[in-house]
């Protein structure tokens, strides 16, 4: 038996040595310079299924996302979709005649098919994800196996026990890092009592119990509400009959004859500027500046995106960049980026300077923000981003992984089926006057959030 799962875990690591390696030749060679064809269909239960087919290595990757992040969380109970999916592998009820599964033994049932499974929550969803090899015997038990544990989870409450106390010490540890403090603060400011901004404490923990964890996933994991997402060596009917195999043993009910989601409120707009000095010991002062930002959906995505790029997204090559640390030595690096979602995201300035530069810092970020806004980039630094982003669009695409990511994306945010294949020319055609009327409209230099941690008063 142990030769037999030492040699399933090579075949395992081969395959995947030989995807990783192979993929960027077989794939992006072809697919990132051609047409990628993404498929999508609804099945009888209502869930919609996204496809795209990629037969030169013998693998499939899929993500399987519901509307269960921590955007729904009770207030008082903040972290519950996130603990809630990190007790998903802890074991399986027994059912239909199959034994019960513990953590360790499921961990070894997922070693012996050489294929992985995991779930996860982010802010807006939460999502499951399977690789695993297309030979049947294979597939279809990895299959059967992510079925059990994504709709049949045990939730042991020993486990959970445990867990909580683990989560909580690691909680706790955190405190004492000044990246994580000054975070935080910074997500109550922008965010308010928006769910975005909600934070896991100890106390938001002891309130989360088993029971609670079986609600939420009963009222939210259901197939009628699943997205599907896949890449791979399989064909349109390999992936419906997958997507019915993964869905088959959650509720099949129809989506109109369940209670709606409730609605989650919008993040209100700042109504002023703030600044939070938090004293700290430590040898860099952090610095976040920022503010609501944008929904994914916003007509001015592209626009935001190309904008962002210039001003400091870029790395070394961004207006923020090149005042802040190469003209003036302030930091050794400064970054800005937006972050959307079904709600408006933040937009975000980020840095650490040295304790006694950091109000000289402040002052000039804000300065370059207030320029941006006002004026947009110049030609030149447009031009540069755009064969920067253009030129890189392989490097999105150049694993199924990140291609998953992609396709999930398109269908978590119901995307155009073409929009990679669209996206170079998306980039292309955003003007300076595109980009000025885009930041003019959704940032606001004057009332933004500061937080500097760190610093002397």
């Amino acid at each position: 038996m142990i030769a037999i799962k030492f040699a399933l875990k090579n075949i395992a690591a081969c395959a995947h040595k030989c995807w990783a390696a192979g993929f960027f030749c077989l794939f992006s060679s072809s697919m990132a310079l051609a047409a990628i064809p993404v498929q999508h269909w609804t099945q009888a239960s209502g869930a919609q299924v996204y496809l795209v087919e990629s037969p030169a290595i013998a693998m499939v990757d899929v993500q399987i996302d519901f509307d269960a992040g921590s955007r729904r969380d009770p207030p008082s109970q903040a972290g519950l979709a996130g603990m809630m999916s990190s007790m998903l592998n802890k074991g399986v009820l027994a059912k239909g005649g199959e034994p019960a599964l513990d953590e360790n033994a499921l961990s070894e049932a997922w070693a012996d098919l050489g294929a992985q499974f995991g779930a996860s929550a982010s802010a807006d969803r939460m999502g499951f994800s399977l690789r695993s090899l297309t030979e049947p015997a294979l597939l279809d038990k990895a299959v059967a196996l992510a079925a059990r544990e994504m709709a049949e989870p045990a939730f042991p409450e020993a486990v959970w026990q445990r867990e909580r106390q683990r989560v909580q010490a690691s909680l706790k540890e955190s405190y004492t890092r000044p990246g994580t403090v000054a975070g935080q603060a910074y997500a109550q400011a922008v965010y308010g009592t928006h769910p975005y901004g909600y934070q896991v404490t100890e106390a938001s923990l002891e309130r989360i119990s088993v029971a609670d964890m079986r609600a939420l996933h009963a009222a939210s994991v259901v197939a009628c509400r699943a997205r599907i997402s896949m890449v791979g060596a399989v064909t349109r009917a390999q992936a419906d009959a997958m997507a019915a195999g993964l869905l088959s043993r959650l509720p099949q009910v129809p989506c109109a004859s369940l209670p709606p989601l409730p609605a989650v409120a919008e993040v209100a707009p700042l109504a002023e500027a703030q600044e939070k000095r938090i004293a700290f010991d430590s040898a860099q002062a952090q610095v976040l500046i920022g503010q609501p930002g944008f929904k994914r959906a916003d007509p001015d995505y592209f626009a935001l995106t190309v904008g962002n790029y210039i001003l400091g997204g870029g790395g070394f090559v961004s207006r923020l960049s090149s005042e802040v640390r190469e003209k003036r030595g302030l930091t050794y690096g400064v970054s800005s980026y937006f972050s959307p979602g079904l709600h408006a995201g933040s937009f975000t300035v980020g840095l650490q300077t040295r304790p006694d530069q950091a109000a000289q810092a402040v002052e000039l970020v804000r300065q370059v923000l207030k320029d941006f806004v006002a004026n947009g980039p110049t030609e030149a630094e447009l031009q540069a981003a755009k064969d920067n982003l253009i030129g890189g669009f392989a490097l999105r695409i150049d694993s199924n992984r990140k291609l998953l990511d992609n396709i999930a994306g398109i269908a978590w945010n119901q995307l155009p089926l073409d929009y990679l294949d669209s996206w170079t020319q998306q980039v292309g055609k955003i003007t300076v006057a595109d980009i000025k009327a885009a930041f003019a409209r959704k940032l606001q230099p004057e009332k933004m959030v500061t937080v500097i941690l760190g610093a002397a008063p």
